[in-house]
């Protein structure tokens, strides 16, 4: 750890790790895309090569689906790593921790509300990683798939 000398007394200071000035990270973050990433543009692709049709850009019970398939009460929300905090990917940011860790952990409880307050309204919900599209497309697909069969046959 470097010590930088401040009026006489000599205090530690870590370095700051981000690169970008903090009106650049910020103009960065706003730029973050909230729906059509290319994760979920991915999965959307492949479900539309099979004949799946399916909504996009809805709001049910206060929560915003990636993908809906409304006639079959299913809705697949594609979390991205970082922002759910995926436990194989997501690295806690050196900069700002404690804000970080609260952001995510708010995100969770959010998510764990939503997918409450969906399922006592009938939905079913289901919850992939992007790394999850990116890496495993085809068993992603398949579970949907899975998941629209069982609803059909439990009369959804």
């Amino acid at each position: 750890m470097k010590e930088r000398w401040v009026s006489s007394l000599t205090l530690p200071y870590e370095p700051s790790v981000d690169q970008f000035t903090k009106e650049k990270r910020s103009e960065i973050m706003r730029s973050v895309r909230n729906q059509d990433t290319a994760p979920e543009m991915r999965l959307r692709r492949a479900l539309w090569s099979i004949g799946l049709r399916y909504r996009t850009r809805t709001r049910i019970e206060n929560a915003k689906p990636d993908i809906a398939f409304l006639g079959k009460r299913l809705l697949v929300f594609v979390d991205g790593c970082f922002w759910h905090g995926c436990p194989r990917h997501y690295t806690k940011p050196a900069e700002n921790a404690a804000f970080w860790s609260s952001k995510i952990e708010k995100n969770r409880a959010r998510d764990a509300r939503n997918n409450q307050a969906l399922d006592a309204k009938g939905w079913k919900v289901l919850r992939v990683w992007e790394c999850e599209v990116e890496k495993e497309l085809e068993r992603v697909v398949d579970s949907i798939q899975m998941r629209l069969l069982k609803n059909e046959g439990a009369g959804a």
